[in-house]
């Protein structure tokens, strides 16, 4: 049997069906028509349909990020592929599988003076590893699969724009039947290992800085610091994939993390970075020898003086690297330095979350979301203060964060939250967000309402840009713009189908959010923050 009555876009999503795809985020408009009668004439994919398109590119990307499979949004063209470009940085910097699916102008109008037109090629060349504009129906499956193809292996952004007329066209390919794909080990051997466990062997004061890329191996992350007598330390990343419980458990490092940690990192002989390509400016051990472990060979070396680059999982390398320790008796005065600050700074963040006075301090607020959120809630992050206060007090068990890493985009927590829900609809999602960031999306508060998702928002209220505010303190510079004018959030949320809810107080904080978490449905928690001076600001 033939696909000969089905047109480009039902083939196209008839392909995505088959690699895993399950939602599409977008926004409605003209040049994509085609594809949306095409989304609804179906039911394999759901059509999640936005406010914006910014809020659809993040949503894909949160998706990617969560899932490791492949994301996928869509616009028409002109100012709506346009609009996609800010989550699809976020998704490019973070290395996040998304594919972009655009209108675009019909075949006999491309490149003629006609309304919306751009060089779509053109405009996604900064962020997008492949970009094709299918010129033909018959070849649009062969476009997306290397589409596809490439945004999975490449763990990169892509896209594709469709001409409008394209998109009804009636094409003789047929989607193809994937492959089952057995994803073997990467060939590592103990000798192939040999320098890495020489230069660990030889280290008295070695450190660990693991990040997401570490996620499957938080079992023997733990292991192998206690058999290198190594403290770990976490990037934003890295948060929740070791209890903080964990007797050599750091916290974070940067902007945010543990205060004590800087000076002791400093001192380090030998570090592994897990899962991560990143570490703050000024950190880095003079001296130290240098271990990455990372998937993709290009994120070797990228900023950092590496010593030995291993190509690879993180959960295959560790094991061996574990092996090849056999034997080793770690530095127990160093082991000892490590628990000591860690204990040093657990006894001042307990201090910090008790902070009083109202408006509340933001260390207030993060110690009633870790006293209330479940132990394996997915986190949703805002970039912004809220950031840097959640990592330096929030103290996790199993959570899963997810945030705007490397692009550092306002507005990331609610799309976020909502990707999260509908991925994962078993598990409690919680945004934690600024008033600024919250005030870029705050139209598609209605497209939580929409789809019923069951998420609590909690908005960090000091009616201010307050990081932007701080820095131009440090540098002795006037500021303009840092204030914010508000709306009333509880008001607002109602009016949008939420249930919302103002803490009185901060004696009030724990039983407000475990009401607002209880709720069925999206609820929004408005904490008046105070306008605290963050400790670390640069």
């Amino acid at each position: 049997m033939t696909n000969q009555a089905k047109n480009v876009a039902e083939l196209m999503l008839d392909q995505l069906s088959l690699y895993g795809v399950k939602r599409i985020y977008g926004v409605v408009g003209d040049a994509s028509f085609g594809l949306i009668d095409a989304l609804a004439r179906q039911e394999q994919i759901q059509f999640i349909a936005c406010k914006h398109e910014s809020t659809a590119a993040f949503m894909a990307s949160a998706e990617a990020k969560l899932t490791g499979g492949l994301g996928v949004c869509t616009a028409t063209m002109g100012p709506g592929a346009t609009n996609l470009l800010n989550g699809l940085g976020d998704a490019h910097a973070d290395r996040a599988p998304v594919l972009a699916l655009t209108g675009q102008a019909p075949t006999d109008k491309i490149g003629k003076t006609v309304p919306q037109f751009i060089n779509q090629q053109d405009l996604m060349k900064p962020f997008a590893a492949y970009s094709a504009n299918v010129a033909s129906p018959d070849t649009a499956l062969d476009l997306l699969e290397k589409a596809v193809g490439t945004a999975l292996n490449q763990r990169a952004v892509t896209h594709l724009s469709v001409p409008k007329d394209l998109f009804m066209a009636q094409s003789e390919a047929e989607p193809r039947q994937l492959p089952e794909v057995i994803e073997g080990a990467s060939v590592f051997t103990k000798e192939s290992l040999q320098k890495a466990a020489d230069i660990m062997k030889s280290a008295q004061r070695p450190m660990i800085l693991a990040g997401s890329g570490a996620a499957d191996a938080a079992g023997d992350l733990k292991e192998l610091a206690e058999l290198w007598g190594a403290g770990i330390l976490a990037s934003l990343g890295g948060k929740g994939l070791v209890e903080e419980e964990f007797p050599l458990m750091l916290q974070g490092i940067g902007e945010g993390g543990n205060p004590h940690a800087a000076a002791l990192f400093k001192e380090a002989d030998a570090v592994l970075l897990a899962g991560t390509t990143w570490w703050p400016e000024g950190y880095v051990p003079e001296g130290a020898r240098v271990i990455q472990i990372d998937r993709h060979f290009d994120q070797i070396d990228k900023n950092l003086p590496v010593d030995v680059g291993i190509t690879g999982k993180t959960e295959e390398v560790m094991s061996l690297l574990i092996e090849g320790l056999s034997g080793f008796s770690p530095s127990q005065g160093w082991v000892n330095r490590c628990k000591k600050v860690k204990e040093k700074w657990d006894r001042q963040n307990e201090d910090e979350g008790h902070t009083g006075g109202f408006p509340v301090h933001p260390s207030r607020i993060i110690r009633a979301l870790d006293r209330t959120v479940a132990r394996d809630a997915i986190v949703s992050l805002d970039t912004g203060d809220n950031t840097v206060w959640t990592n330096r007090n929030f103290r996790q068990t199993d959570q899963t964060f997810i945030f705007s890493g490397y692009w550092r985009t306002m507005g990331f927590g609610l799309p976020g939250a909502m990707a999260a829900k509908l991925a994962n609809p078993e598990k409690q999602v919680v945004a934690i967000v600024g008033d600024g960031g919250l005030q870029m999306v705050l139209a598609d508060l209605l497209t939580a309402t929409r789809y019923k998702l069951d998420i609590t928002v909690v908005v960090l209220n000091n009616e201010s840009l307050q990081m932007e505010a701080d820095k131009l303190k440090v540098l002795g510079a006037k500021g303009v713009g840092t204030d914010l004018t508000n709306p009333d959030f509880v008001r607002l949320a109602k009016s949008c189908g939420w249930q919302a809810f103002r803490p009185e107080s901060a004696e009030e904080l724990e039983s407000v959010m475990e009401k607002a978490l209880n709720t069925v449905g999206p609820s929004l928690v408005d904490v008046q923050t105070a306008q605290a001076f963050f400790p670390e600001t640069e």
